[in-house]
């Protein structure tokens, strides 16, 4: 089993989680986190760190296709182990729907 990112945390990217992870398996997009599904170690504390219910495990119906989305852009993204605050809409776009098809981004993130 591993953990995945999925579209609840576009346009709100919480950082909480990246502090916890002993294995710093986080990486950041513009507006979003992904895990690196081969480096995450299944340990399970960054998931009650998420406000937004992004961090699911591997074994959830429909978690497949978030496992390769996650490998795909932390291949792509800087690595994220320091807290940062949330995106500005984070309150408001926390829990919308449909939010992969109206907001994602492949924008990188900064990183750090």
């Amino acid at each position: 089993m591993t953990y995945i990112v999925d579209d609840n945390c576009i346009a709100c990217k919480y950082t909480d989680c990246v502090e916890v992870c002993p294995v710093d398996c986080f990486y950041e997009g513009e507006n979003m986190l992904v895990i690196h599904p081969d480096e995450c170690i299944d340990c399970g504390v960054c998931e009650p760190e998420c406000p937004a219910d992004a961090i699911r495990p591997d074994t959830e119906p429909d978690a497949e296709e978030w496992v390769e989305f996650n490998r795909k852009y932390s291949e792509m993204w800087p690595v994220i182990i320091t807290k940062k605050d949330q995106l500005p809409e984070a309150d408001e776009r926390d829990g919308e729907k449909g939010k992969l098809e109206k907001y994602f981004s492949e924008k990188p993130g900064e990183g750090g």
